[in-house]
């Protein structure tokens, strides 16, 4: 064990020159029609990697359309008048390939993994669905129907995404962060086929997309391909940039949630930069110091060391216009949220007032490499990375500068950072009141 220890270290010291010079062969075209692609080239497999990635997500809605970004991600896949519904999945599974996609707050991304020679019919099929997509009553109602079991088993009779979505609509009053992603449940039941349409034709366009490929492939080719299937598609760059000014929070906010738990469970947010500030190498440090795993100091306090708590924890997550640091805690029997509370703020208030140990700060650091590295080992992974950078900041090398800013986060950046987020009046706390029964009248009623 001693010298397996001894050699990850070796390697992580290795890695750390590389990670800080890295930069990887990619190539940017951007289409007349206002289309971005990037592409790098990867001859160890004859395999190719292709995402699509629209600048839309929940932050784009509205009270009363919620839930449509993610409705929509599922409608993308009803077929056109070349291909039924489900067909485009099927045809690259049957050669082995894998057909996925997911929403977030902040964009929708359309991801294929498959063999070198199925480049060009996966461009092919895009571009047809992204052109000639077919929405009508009975598929829209069908998927609308699936969203709406989604929401059930994710969120409603989740034992801990329930709580999470009850942070965010107290934590944010203007900003559509305040919504999951899959929407409020009365909201999704009320969406149109309408809406839908108007959204597709809003924000499914050529100007709002980045397409990233990497693998087995020829760049000019590549390009060529991709002007031959998207190049006539009209772009609209005149897209609704929302960007919502959330008013500063001036004290804490509280709220009591009662549903059916095992445990006594409490989650505090605190409001933090999004995606770009200079203040978010600092902010992910810390909250790895405080918070980040079982050697972090609040489970190594509140699970290990006084055993208050079953498991405790929290994140830092920063999304593209803002992002919530929270920390948690599910008490042991026999132990109340107020003593959690009170430990981990403690534990946070050491942040501020007493600079974090260079063993501390180091090993955080490391997992960023690590984190890092064990990320890129796929085609897909790095079609990721490069196309969250590009659609958040608008410049996919900014990936690359990302090292040296980790390496230059001190002891007295994560003091300060601390000092200026984690201040109490800029806290919202959600605590579980334990029923015996399912949620009613009483207290926070769930959607």
């Amino acid at each position: 064990m001693k010298k397996l220890i001894v050699v990850l270290l070796f390697l992580m010291a290795l890695a750390t020159s590389a990670y800080a010079a890295m930069e990887w062969p990619v190539d940017k075209h951007v289409f007349g029609n206002g289309m971005v692609l990037l592409t790098m080239e990867d001859h160890s497999t004859p395999s190719v990697s292709l995402e699509i990635w629209f600048h839309v997500g929940s932050k784009n809605e509205r009270p009363g359309s919620t839930g449509i970004s993610h409705l929509f991600e599922h409608l993308m896949f009803m077929g056109t008048d070349k291909m039924g519904p489900e067909e485009y999945s099927k045809i690259i599974q049957k050669s082995g390939g894998i057909c996925n996609a997911y929403t977030s707050n902040d964009m929708t991304v359309f991801q294929e993994d498959f063999g070198t020679a199925q480049l060009e019919q996966v461009l092919d099929m895009e571009s047809d669905r992204l052109q000639h997509l077919k929405i009508n009553e009975k598929n829209f109602l069908t998927e609308r129907s699936v969203i709406c079991e989604e929401r059930g088993f994710t969120v409603d009779n989740s034992p801990f995404a329930d709580i999470m979505e009850q942070l965010a609509a107290n934590a944010w009053l203007a900003h559509p962060y305040q919504w999951q992603v899959v929407g409020w449940r009365a909201d999704i039941e009320n969406l149109t086929l309408r809406q839908c349409q108007e959204y597709f034709k809003t924000y499914y366009n050529p100007a709002n997309a980045v397409m990233v490929i990497v693998g087995d492939v020829n760049t000019q080719e590549t390009v060529k391909l991709v002007e031959k299937y998207y190049g006539k598609i009209p772009g609209n760059p005149d897209i609704p940039r929302p960007l919502y000014d959330e008013p500063e929070q001036r004290g804490e906010r509280r709220a009591d949630f009662h549903k059916m738990s095992q445990l006594p469970i409490f989650i505090a947010g605190y409001h933090v930069p999004g995606e770009g500030n200079t203040d978010q190498y600092a902010l992910d440090i810390m909250g790895r110091i405080l918070s980040g795993g079982e050697s972090s100091r609040i489970y190594k306090r509140l699970v290990y060391d006084e055993q208050l708590a079953l498991f405790a924890g929290g994140n830092y997550g920063p999304r593209e216009q803002a992002g919530l640091f929270y920390a948690y805690a599910a008490m042991q029997p026999g132990h109340t949220t107020a003593e959690g509370e009170k430990a981990v703020y403690e534990e946070i208030d050491k942040m501020k007032t007493l600079k974090v140990t260079d063993e501390e700060l180091q090993k955080a650091k490391n997992q960023v490499e690590a984190e890092f590295y064990m990320g890129i080992q796929s085609n897909e992974s790095k079609a990721e990375l490069l196309g969250r950078t590009q659609t958040f900041l608008g410049d996919y090398k900014l990936l690359f500068q990302q090292a040296d800013k980790y390496a230059a986060v001190t002891a007295d950046d994560i003091m300060r950072v601390a000092k200026t987020y984690l201040d109490s009046r800029n806290r919202t706390v959600i605590t579980v009141i334990q029923d015996t029964k399912p949620s009613g009248t009483m207290g926070m009623k769930e959607e």
